[in-house]
C-alpha cells in the first residue's frame, strides 16, 4: 500500500478517497473557475427530458410508496400511539386503551408500519382494509359500550380513543385510494 492510498484516505467502507474530488480540491485551496465540473452520466440531460416525453427512471425507488401508501404509514402510526394514551376519562381516572381492545388496535399498527412499504398494491389492499375494519370496528365498539353501561353523563372520549378512530376512517380512505390506483 503506497503512501496516497493510507490509512486517512479511505471512506468508512473501505473505498480510497479521491483526491480529484471537487469538494477536497476546493478544501485544498482550488478556485471555482480553475475545476472543470462536469454533469454525471446519471443525472446529465435525457433525450426524454429534451424531447418532452417522460424519462423512465433506471431502478424502482425504494422504500416505495404509491398512493395511499404513505397515507397508510402516518395513520398506522396514529393507530399504534393512541392505543397507549387514555381512551376514556372518568371522574375516577383514566383508561388507556390497553386494558381493552387497544391491544388489538396496536398490532393492526405495527401491521400497518411494515405492510406500508410493500410493492404488492395487492398485498397493501388487503391489509389496509383489515386494518380500517379493527381500528373503527373496536374504538366504535367501546363507544357504543360505555354509553350502553352509563350514558353520556360522567365520561369523555380520551385522545387515544379519537386518534385511533380517526386513523382508522384515514386508512379506509387510502384503502380507497389504493383500490381506485390499482
Amino acid at each position: 500500500m503506497d503512501r496516497s492510498e493510507g490509512v486517512n484516505n479511505r471512506w468508512p467502507g473501505g473505498a480510497v478517497r479521491s483526491p480529484s474530488h471537487p469538494v477536497r480540491r476546493l478544501l485544498a485551496g482550488a478556485s471555482v473557475t480553475d475545476m472543470d465540473i462536469t454533469t454525471p452520466p446519471s443525472t446529465a440531460a435525457s433525450p426524454a427530458a429534451t424531447t418532452g416525453t417522460p424519462a423512465v427512471a433506471d431502478a424502482p425507488r425504494w422504500p416505495y410508496a404509491g398512493h395511499g401508501q404513505q397515507t397508510l404509514l402516518w395513520a398506522s402510526v396514529l393507530i399504534t400511539v393512541g392505543a397507549f394514551l387514555p381512551w376514556l376519562m372518568t371522574g375516577v381516572g383514566t383508561f388507556t386503551g390497553m386494558r381493552g381492545a387497544g391491544s388489538w388496535t396496536v398490532f393492526a399498527g405495527v401491521i400497518g408500519l411494515g405492510v406500508s412499504l410493500v410493492r404488492s398494491r395487492r398485498v397493501v389492499l388487503a391489509h389496509a382494509i383489515g386494518i380500517a375494519a379493527i381500528a373503527i370496528v373496536l374504538p366504535g365498539w367501546q363507544l357504543i359500550h360505555t354509553i350502553s353501561l352509563v350514558g353520556f353523563r360522567g365520561w369523555l372520549p380520551g385522545i387515544g380513543l379519537i386518534m385511533t378512530l380517526g386513523g382508522g376512517i384515514v386508512i379506509a380512505g387510502a384503502a380507497r385510494e389504493i383500490h381506485a390506483d390499482r
